[in-house]
């Protein structure tokens, strides 16, 4: 099952006598979610060639497992075979937070750091004492929404989010936002994985009317799903405002939802439109290596800084040569770095990501959709709710 993605080392004779720092990545590459594993080769190949293919001076073997979707027991036994029959130095990937938890008892038994790249469970890092997260949580970007919607005068509202771990996550931050700030929130739905049909939802929706409806489904075909429902009822024109996370938007699949999307607000951590140097750069790079028919989105950015942050700390002065898994974790604790999403820094007690959260709408410019921010709450961390 497990693929080697290739031996990035650099051609000099010193480099050759070097071990090279052996990397797991489990993720999907195959099956309806395969867009996550290409994004997540992507962001690290950008960083790779940015950085003569090496990490701390080491050549880097990326090993891949492929694991489509939510399939933890198949998770664990991937993790376990690149720690037993690989010896790898660190695991990293994981695009389901069930995969993630699966993937951490492995990596704490081996005492190896693990890198989470997307899974997006708030408890994932005070489960796995050894899980350093360089995604985002899904809390953490929808508790910034709901209060941006009282601030907006919504406070009647409804939630609609996928069966799973991180649909629930979602809408207990949303709801805790509208509550806290006064708010009554009508009917929490929850929906089925895969499920592609809204009719039920939507007479639902239209009978109850709040002033809007907060949806999250993971990136793909259930938010376009949705949204083509939410059109085709006639949703739009009752007057409910929409909103969600950034997962509804991914920028990899934007231009084929389009129009579906006009006038979208989401919050999320990063846009293929954020206005920095570092994403320019970050983007420009892209581009020329992958054109126009791939386009960066969060999986890519969040693969991208993993690796950064491994260089960082594998770097640090006060980590000795050869140190334990334990005094690398605790090297990633307290990093501060500019990522082409803006600043973030890893939280040095928890492990977790903490970044700036973008309030975005769909918007198509210069011939593009794409997500305009517009408003941010700087320094948000996971309020683990």
């Amino acid at each position: 099952m497990g693929l080697l993605a290739g031996t990035l080392a650099a051609p000099s004779v010193v480099l050759a006598r070097i071990r090279p720092l052996r990397i797991g990545v489990i993720g999907s590459w195959s099956g309806p979610y395969a867009g996550g594993g290409r994004q997540f080769d992507a962001g690290m190949s950008v960083w790779l060639a940015a950085h003569n293919q090496q990490i701390a001076g080491r050549p880097v073997e990326l090993l891949r497992r492929d694991v489509p979707g939510s399939a933890p027991e198949h998770a664990r036994r991937q993790a376990q075979d690149l720690v037993e029959n690989e010896r790898v130095d660190l695991l990293a990937g994981l695009d389901f937070s069930s995969n993630a938890y699966a993937v951490g008892t492995i990596a704490a038994q081996a005492k190896l750091p693990l890198v989470v790249m997307n899974a997006a469970s708030s408890g994932i890092t005070a489960r796995c004492p050894y899980a350093v997260r360089l995604s985002f949580t899904i809390a953490q970007v929808a508790l910034p929404l709901a209060r941006w919607a009282l601030q907006q005068g919504l406070r009647d509202v409804c939630t609609v989010v996928a069966d799973y771990a991180s649909g629930v996550d979602a809408e207990s931050a949303f709801v805790a936002g509208i509550t806290a700030g006064g708010g009554q929130v009508g009917a929490m739905l929850r929906v089925p994985l895969n499920t592609l049909d809204y009719s039920a939802y939507m007479l639902r929706l239209r009978e109850l009317k709040p002033q809007a409806v907060f949806f999250f489904l993971p990136s793909g075909q259930m938010p376009a799903t949705f949204l083509k429902f939410w059109r085709d009822r006639g949703m739009a024109d009752t007057g409910i405002r929409l909103l969600a996370t950034g997962d509804a938007t991914d920028d990899h699949y934007l231009e084929g939802i389009g129009e579906l999307a006009d006038g979208l607000v989401t919050s999320h951590h990063y846009s293929f439109d954020h206005d920095s140097p570092a994403n320019r750069r970050f983007t420009g790079v892209f581009e020329t290596e992958y054109g126009s028919h791939l386009r960066p989105g969060y999986f890519a950015v969040a693969a991208h800084d993993a690796l950064a942050a491994i260089d960082a700390a594998m770097s640090s002065p006060s980590l000795r040569a050869n140190a334990g898994g334990e005094r690398l974790v605790d090297a990633f604790r307290g990093l501060k770095f500019e990522s082409p999403r803006g600043p973030i820094e890893i939280d040095a007690h928890t492990r977790d990501i903490v970044q700036t959260v973008y309030i975005r709408r769909t918007e198509r410019r210069e011939g593009r959709w794409v997500n305009r921010e517009f408003e941010r709450f700087e320094r948000v961390r996971d309020p683990g709710v």
